[in-house]
């Protein structure tokens, strides 16, 4: 098994163009396996994690509710956004800067083949670094991501998710909000949750702006240690 997981930092990088790099880079991946299974072959599968952030951008994963966009997409233009139909697991979310967004593409061979505990890895990996933060992340029964205030009337999202796998490789993968300009989502019913608010790091620590880099560096150290992973 190659726990070795190659990270790649792409800065400010369209949805579009990053989508259709994720999707090589997956679909590498696949091929490599079905060529291991056909041949007999033992050639190690890669697993990469990118991180990067979108300029305005909404998606809508492939079970999402269109009626969870509450503007027109010709008024998403006006604002600078666009909107794009995903191969993702979930309903819509929204992604911009301020925002870090990473998207594990992993052979789940390599690590344990198991998509529900992978979810629950990235939430851990969220809640850890909110805690480095001296916040309390949780989980909300029966929705994916991390929260804050769970189980009160002011609960609100901090970090949403939703992937996509197959023959156990994963691609798309978690947007968690640091310094994100959270009037975006008035467009929007997050995830198509009604009732619930969003949050960002920067507004749960009442500061102006919180080093996305210092984030980054913390997600990773434990996204290493939870998948017992080679960081390269």
């Amino acid at each position: 098994m190659n726990k070795k997981v190659g990270i790649q930092d792409l800065g400010l990088k369209d949805y579009k163009e990053c989508w259709d790099y994720q999707e090589r880079l997956f679909q590498e991946t696949v091929d490599l396996k079905i060529r291991n299974r056909r041949e007999g072959a033992a050639l190690e599968t890669p697993n990469h994690f990118l991180f990067v952030e979108h300029p305005h951008v909404y998606t809508l994963g492939k079970s999402g509710d269109m009626t969870n966009l509450l503007v027109s997409e010709a008024k998403l233009r006006e604002k600078g956004a666009t909107f794009y139909k995903i191969n993702r697991g979930g309903d819509i979310t929204y992604h911009g800067p301020g925002q870090i967004v990473g998207y594990p593409i992993l052979d789940l061979d390599n690590f344990f083949t198991d998509i529900h505990k992978y979810l629950r890895l990235l939430e851990e990996m969220v809640i850890l670094t909110l805690a480095d933060y001296g916040l309390n992340g949780d989980r909300s029964p029966g929705e994916t991501g991390v929260w804050i205030d769970v189980g009160t009337p002011f609960a609100r999202k901090i970090c949403a998710l939703g992937v996509r796998a197959s023959r156990w490789v994963t691609m798309h993968g978690f947007a968690f909000n640091v310094n994100t300009d959270l009037s975006y989502f008035n467009m929007m019913i997050p995830c198509g949750i009604k009732g619930k608010g969003v949050t960002s790091l920067n507004e749960e620590l009442g500061k102006k702006e919180v080093p996305m880099d210092e984030v980054r560096k913390k997600l990773l150290s434990h996204f290493g240690k939870l998948f017992e992973a080679d960081l390269a």
